[in-house]
């Protein structure tokens, strides 16, 4: 029987992060824009890592059932492991999803932006069918699952977060959700670079077993370093001093490298967790110095 720290772990924690950037962004962009409520940030946030957590334990359970994590180097999988069975998996699921759903449809009431419903269930259908289903998205190697991650971990979550507050969407905060985007596809490639031996083994063929471990590390790379570009493109988007701009593109120079060096030079197994947890980081960080730069300006 899994214990409490089994379903934390399945949860994967380190996730999160990543997942609270966008709404970071999103909210800094409504008080830069004149519109910011703490009452829709606060649940978009909560849609935001709610739905995080339902599509964690939802790939645990498809990816469990399907034998795909039977050998996988990362922490041990809830289903996979035999840590809990497979429906109590499922259910974890769905109890997240609802959440989301839940917490959106308030959202959705109270700031009137109804084609919200329609983007939270193409979320939730995203999500689940990632490693579920018949036929996993996850499973073709097309680099449908990098753009499905972009798109809803990116562009959906900071700009639909913007818009409950102020229906209002500048350029510079879709280049803003483009480079949230980028960093999730990062994360994705990092996870995916890690599994290649046993995803080749089991049949899954995400991008990263099509590509190639090299290609794929030089993937890793140019998601972690465009968005360097973006935060300065975005500070002088928004006026601020040429100084402090620079000092942004620094910041975030710096994770960059924290997170491509070890990658690029052949980081493996246990490595790349690391990597993960880092990059999580510095999405996090590079939503706060985003946020910094709109509130000051």
């Amino acid at each position: 029987m899994a214990s409490v720290s089994d379903w934390i772990e399945g949860a994967r924690l380190r996730t999160l992060p990543a997942a609270a950037a966008p709404v970071i962004v999103g909210s800094a962009a409504a008080h830069y824009l004149g519109g910011f409520s703490a009452a829709r940030a606060s649940l978009a946030l909560l849609v935001a890592l709610a739905l995080q957590v339902g599509v964690n334990y939802a790939n645990d359970y498809s990816d469990g059932i399907r034998g795909t994590d039977d050998n996988r180097k990362g922490p041990a999988r809830l289903t996979g492991g035999g840590l809990a069975k497979p429906k109590t998996v499922f259910a974890a699921a769905l109890g997240s999803f609802a959440l989301a759903g839940v917490a959106g449809l308030a959202l959705v009431a109270i700031s009137g932006t109804w084609w919200l419903i329609a983007a939270g269930a193409a979320a939730v259908v995203a999500a689940w069918f990632y490693t579920g289903g018949k036929h996993p998205y996850a499973y073709m190697g097309i680099g449908l699952s990098e753009l499905m991650v972009f798109v809803f971990f990116g562009l959906l979550a900071c700009v639909g977060t913007t818009w409950t507050q102020v229906q209002s969407a500048p350029w510079w905060l879709w280049m803003s959700a483009s480079a949230l985007g980028l960093l999730s596809v990062a994360l994705l490639m990092a996870n995916n670079i890690r599994d290649i031996p046993t995803d080749r083994e089991s049949g899954k063929m995400t991008a990263a077993v099509r590509l190639g471990d090299r290609p794929s590390r030089w993937v890793f790379a140019a998601c972690a370093w465009l968005p360097v570009a973006m935060i300065m493109a975005l500070g002088a988007a928004v006026g601020l001093h040429p100084l402090a701009t620079c000092a942004l593109g620094v910041g975030a120079a710096a994770w960059a490298v924290g997170v491509s060096l070890p990658v690029l030079t052949g980081a493996s197994g246990r490595e790349l967790i690391t990597v993960l947890r880092n990059t999580g980081f510095f999405t996090l960080s590079w939503s706060v110095l985003a946020a910094v730069a709109l509130v000051i300006s």
